[in-house]
């Protein structure tokens, strides 16, 4: 039987591959591409013309030259502002704020923590009504409640004249750093308790009671499982504290006066008093390196031991 040869395989083409048409995946993932960018070019113009232009105009101020009569000239552009910054005035303002927003940060702590812990043991409907009351003073202006504690321990304010009736003597506490301390943890406070509630909330109280079943005091089951755990809560609102209350203007300028001088109120005087724009955007620009480096800083360290 005489067998038939195979059919030669037709040759094969040679070069590129045609593109293959975009499937519906495809088409769905740039439809949602598409989507996203019209949704978040609102919130990008928003930042840039409200911060990323402001700030342009800060740092190219902070490089100008003060004239003789006080006029900031453009021309001219030069570090000498910058170089203020070492000034013995200058680094002993920055040390004083830096201090007053530390015991900021440490008193709202030591005052939220336990509030946010116990808060997160009541009931639902108590939980929220103590939620709203935490959050009650944002309802108000902030200038508003700073001028009722000036109000409050004034000379002739009721606490001052309650200590004088239970035969403390006259006590003066306005206008010293007792008020502005006060004023600043009265102003920040909520900015510690709803971060550490929120993280408390989250936490299984189960993992305590099995430490404790295991032998662990109460400080050591807080130290070894309620404190690691709550630790995001403590990053976010120490944060969220220590910034401001360095910055701040409004509480020192209204409580503590002319003696209690931060880096807010410096930096304010020489926009409208002393008419250093320069030096006062230079102030401004260090001021914000300086806090960034910080709170990255302090992020990745928290990172690191977590």
């Amino acid at each position: 039987m005489v067998g038939v040869a195979p059919a030669p395989a037709p040759a094969r083409r040679r070069g590129p591959r045609p593109p293959a048409p975009p499937g519906p995946e495809r088409e769905a993932a740039r439809a949602a591409a598409r989507r996203g960018a019209l949704i978040g070019l609102p919130p990008l113009v928003t930042m840039v013309l409200l911060f990323a232009v402001p700030l342009g105009i800060v740092a190219v101020y902070s490089v100008a030259t003060r004239g003789r009569t006080g006029r900031t000239e453009l021309a001219d552009w030069n570090l000498d502002a910058y170089a203020r910054l070492l000034e013995p005035l200058v680094l002993e303002i920055a040390g004083r704020s830096l201090g007053y927003a530390a015991l900021t940060t440490l008193l709202c702590l030591a005052i939220g923590y336990p509030f946010a812990y116990w808060l997160t043991t009541r009931r639902p409907g108590v939980r929220a009504v103590l939620l709203v009351l935490v959050m009650l003073p944002f309802w108000s202006n902030f200038l508003v409640r700073t001028y009722a504690w000036r109000v409050l321990l004034g000379s002739d304010g009721p606490i001052v004249t309650a200590l004088a009736a239970v035969g403390l003597g006259e006590v003066r506490l306005l206008f010293t750093p007792f008020a502005v301390v006060l004023g600043l943890v009265y102003g920040y406070l909520p900015f510690m308790v709803l971060p550490l509630y929120s993280s408390l909330e989250r936490l299984d109280l189960r993992l305590v009671e099995a430490a404790r079943d295991l032998g662990a005091t109460g400080w050591e089951a807080f130290r070894r499982v309620t404190w690691p755990l709550s630790r995001p809560g403590v990053v976010a609102g120490s944060v969220l504290v220590f910034i401001p209350s360095f910055g701040a203007y409004v509480t020192p300028e209204l409580l503590g006066g002319s003696r209690t001088t931060l880096v807010g109120s410096f930096v304010v005087r020489q926009f409208l008093s002393a008419r250093d724009w320069p030096f006062g955007s230079a102030l401004s620009m260090a001021i914000l390196v300086v806090m960034l480096a910080a709170t990255v800083a302090y992020f990745r360290a928290q990172e690191r031991r977590s």
